[in-house]
């Protein structure tokens, strides 16, 4: 079961890896400072759903489930913080970002990644029993 849940995580962060470039590419036509917000809001997201699920998915054992939640409720804590602390220092850094995009991409990569990821793990579950 947890390997079950941290193959899935790492699916989950494998497409936001690969929608962080996508997006900003797709933004350049706006500008840079649009692309540049859309990279960092993308990057956030990555980062933070990568720490979440290095605190959720590290030695787990089965025989404490207890532990698990808090673990989870924990690593949500760390993940929201660091998301918050990552903008504020990329706002405070950084001249001319773009809020709407910023929020934008890191929706996107968040939502887009939960969508896509579970699709793509059927598939690959599909080739291996052909």
């Amino acid at each position: 079961m947890q390997q079950q849940g941290a193959q899935r995580a790492g699916n989950v962060l494998i497409v936001q890896l690969a929608l962080a470039p996508i997006l900003t590419l797709a933004a350049l036509p706006f500008g840079l400072p649009v692309a540049l917000s859309v990279l960092i809001g993308a990057s956030v997201c990555l980062v933070a759903n990568s720490i979440f699920a290095f605190q959720v998915f590290r030695r787990y054992r089965a025989q404490d489930p207890q532990l698990l939640v808090v673990r989870f409720y924990g690593a949500e804590l760390i993940k929201l913080s660091l998301a918050l602390g990552l903008f504020f220092i990329a706002f405070v850094t950084i001249e001319g970002l773009s809020w709407p995009a910023l929020l934008l991409a890191y929706f996107a990569v968040q939502l887009l990644s939960a969508v896509f990821a579970p699709d793509w793990d059927a598939r690959q579950g599909d080739e291996k029993n052909t």
